[in-house]
């Protein structure tokens, strides 16, 4: 056991400016989200009969299992982690295909697995495990992915994935889902014929499903026509609306909200934002996108200082997923874009969400002090009739050399 763990664990980096100030200001995000999201949900827990800070209690549980999450991957061999990542999204193809079979439906969707302590979204758990295998693909088979029948055959667990959280009814994941594995494979140099067609092939997609789901449906047309069905599919955003307008420029305080007390639906997951700006007005909601802001700009230092061609395209796909979730988010409750259950990161309750965010930020910290070098990966194309097989895990490992941990680590 000892030497597994010796083989999978390093011990805790520190010393990067970078990974500080990551570390930092990823620490005042969640402070910041732990207590609106125990102003937001005092209400909730008074009017579903438990005590005000019943839903704060566990999304501290939540937290402290988020922190152990994080506390793993900032220590995990790297090298390591990307040779498991086929395991890794074929557990997580398991865990959705078991949300169809037994799962719990929420809200008209069917995206929770029942567990002993507490149900969990499989869907949020397959964001990390997307970034991972795509940098795992490129880094065995980057070789092969020019030409689009490789490019099909590598990406299928992905898009497998995506089929079956679109079976969840949460387009909003799909879209994020989908999002992570183009962006990572863009900054890789996807040579761009194929990115087009991938972009034209989706667009269809999204717009026949959402024809064909009433719900969905529903949401697009509340969206671009706001102002109708204020009592059924517009209450929401106009509730929404109403509470930002009200919070002024200096909010009417913290735990002060009145939309909380049952006028807005999930006021302490996807409208989270809106209680920010209720409480604490103008002044709260700008402070939320400098904290965002500041984050990319950081995961920006991170992806530029390293060294690992491998490991910055973590970075990349990490960076995408957390800054994507929050303008899709922020748009949904201002009314900018069409409402998609995406929760806010580091702010909405959600036990599977922030648990699976502080393990990316934990590989994020963990590529921050990593020093290893790896050569360039460059995408090009074999012949159509030709499946190249590498062995995997064994490539990225092969061209990565080492620096003396005796070094000091570079800011």
């Amino acid at each position: 056991m000892a030497r597994v763990l010796d083989r999978l664990l390093q011990p805790f980096p520190r010393g990067d400016r970078a990974g500080t100030a990551l570390l930092i200001l990823v620490t005042v995000m969640v402070g910041y989200g732990t207590v609106m999201v125990a102003s937001a949900s005092d209400a909730q827990s008074a009017l579903n009969g438990g005590t005000s800070f019943a839903l704060a209690e566990r999304d501290l549980i939540f937290l402290a299992l988020g922190a152990l999450a994080f506390w793993l991957a900032a220590r995990v061999r790297l090298a390591a982690l990307v040779g498991l990542a086929p395991a890794l999204v074929g557990t997580g193809l398991a865990l959705l295909v078991a949300v169809e079979l037994v799962g719990v439906t929420v809200n008209g969707g069917k995206r929770w697995l029942p567990t002993p302590v507490v149900p969990i979204q499989p869907s949020e758990f397959f964001k990390l495990f997307v970034v991972l295998y795509v940098v795992w693909v490129l880094a065995n088979h980057h070789r092969d992915l020019g030409n689009w029948q490789h490019l099909t055959l590598w990406m299928s667990p992905v898009m497998i994935g995506a089929g079956l959280i679109l079976l969840e009814h949460d387009l909003g994941t799909d879209t994020v889902v989908a999002a992570i594995a183009l962006a990572v494979l863009f900054v890789a140099g996807l040579p761009g014929r194929l990115v087009r067609a991938i972009v034209l092939l989706a667009i269809p997609v999204g717009g026949v499903y959402a024809l064909a789901e009433p719900y969905s449906m529903s949401r697009l047309m509340s969206f671009l026509h706001p102002n109708n069905n204020l009592s059924t599919s517009g209450y929401q955003l106009l509730q929404s609306r109403i509470g930002l307008g009200a919070g002024g420029f200096t909010g009417l305080g913290l735990d002060h909200s009145r939309e909380k007390w049952g006028l807005l639906p999930n006021p302490h997951t996807d409208f989270i934002f809106t209680i920010i700006g209720e409480e604490l007005g103008l002044i709260g909601t700008l402070s939320v996108i400098a904290l965002f802001v500041a984050f990319l700009m950081v995961a920006t230092r991170i992806a530029r200082q390293c060294t690992n061609e491998v490991y910055r395209l973590i970075v990349v796909g990490v960076a995408v997923w957390i800054a994507l979730e929050a303008v899709i988010n922020i748009a949904s409750v201002v009314g900018f874009w069409a409402v998609t259950g995406i929760p806010l990161p580091f702010f909405s309750y959600g036990g599977t969400a922030l648990i699976t965010e502080l393990a990316a930020i934990g590989l994020l910290y963990n590529i921050a002090h990593d020093r290893s070098r790896s050569a360039r990966l460059v995408i090009t194309a074999s012949s159509p009739g030709f499946i190249a097989v590498s062995a995997p895990a064994r490539a990225p490992r092969a061209a990565v050399t080492h620096r003396s941990p005796s070094r000091a680590p570079r800011s």
